[in-house]
């Protein structure tokens, strides 16, 4: 492959690498993504696309000949695993070294750039996300469901790390999760999928959310999914509407509790906590409305929450919600 500028030239081929030695490129690769410029305080991204090709080296097929392969698709996907797995072990270490960063107090760097590493970690990720959601629910797969699960399980243990790592620098002061501020960071983007003519776009919140910014509804949210419906133009693809839903919770007064009991607070037993997937119902501006006015005069839009699917008193994982309103929205479609 030819060198363009800005891009990263030729590689070896990374399945027949040792493990040992693919974790080398790995690191040499990444420090091409993600260059830390110490004059200027802040982590500089220059591109991405190292590891997106890893990406696609770790899902390419083990060999290049099947006749000189024994059971090419298993060993495919045994490489595969252990190459993407290679990758979330190091996301998760540079998640570690910004969390040692912070609390041994021993870094070198001022609170402004660890705050941009944070940032710069979270964007580096993205792909490695998007690559994990479609390939593990996409519903054209050819891989076996114990591979797709594997790689569901890699997104959630890189989820849950960064968003440990987010309340963290919170606890300090050096970012905000408060949705209210604009340079909070509040939520962060876990991976895009596309089934059919859907394309769905998966968020988790660090914290419960108020579900309105401005009134208190009693409802709390925890994701967020984009929802885009597609359709074919001639040759292009164009989006005829986005839908948004949230997994959410909230406490509703428990009938069996006591009613003697002079406490209501939801941790006595008094309240019980249901969680549940629903989708944000605009109410102003109103959607259908033609006057710009009313768009221009309202600064924080205001909607209702649509139950859709009651989920019980247990916090589900991300991944697990994200399955849930998947067979929601596409009746039949299991991951």
């Amino acid at each position: 492959m030819a060198d363009r500028e800005g891009e990263p030239g030729a590689l070896p081929d990374i399945l027949s690498l040792s493990p040992a030695t693919f974790r080398d490129l790995l690191e040499d690769m990444s420090g091409e993504a993600l260059a830390f410029t110490e004059a200027h305080h802040h982590w500089e991204l220059r591109e991405d696309e190292s590891l997106l090709l890893l990406a696609d080296f770790a899902l390419a097929p083990s060999c290049g000949s099947e006749a000189s392969c024994s059971h090419p698709e298993a060993r495919g996907e045994a490489r595969s695993l252990q190459e993407l797995q290679l990758q979330l072990q190091f996301f998760l270490s540079r998640a570690d070294d910004l969390h040692d960063c912070l609390v041994s107090g021993k870094s070198h760097l001022d609170r402004e750039a660890l705050a941009a590493a944070v940032s710069s970690l979270l964007h580096t990720c993205k792909p490695y996300f998007n690559l994990l959601e479609s390939t593990g629910r996409s519903s054209v797969s050819q891989r076996p469901a114990e591979f797709c699960s594997k790689l569901l399980d890699f997104s959630q243990q890189l989820s849950d790390r960064l968003e440990q790592l987010l309340l963290t620098y919170a606890s300090c002061d050096l970012i905000s999760v408060d949705e209210a501020r604009p340079d909070s960071v509040s939520h962060f983007c876990v991976g895009q999928s596309r089934l059919g003519q859907t394309r769905l776009t998966a968020f988790r919140y660090c914290k419960p959310t108020p579900f309105l910014s401005r009134v208190d509804t009693g409802v709390y949210k925890r994701m967020r999914w984009n929802v885009e419906r597609l359709r074919e133009d001639g040759c292009e693809e164009e989006e005829t509407s986005t839908e948004f839903y949230f997994l959410c919770y909230e406490d509703i007064p428990n009938t069996h509790a006591d009613p003697d009991a002079e406490s209501q607070d939801a941790s006595d037993g008094s309240m019980l906590r249901m969680w549940s997937i629903g989708q944000w119902v605009q109410v102003d501006p109103e959607p259908a409305t033609d006057d710009i006015d009313d768009w221009i005069l309202c600064e924080v839009p205001e909607a209702s929450y649509n139950r859709l699917l009651y989920l019980g008193p247990d916090e589900p994982s991300g991944c697990t919600a994200t399955s849930y309103l998947l067979q929601l929205l596409l009746p039949g479609h299991t991951d």
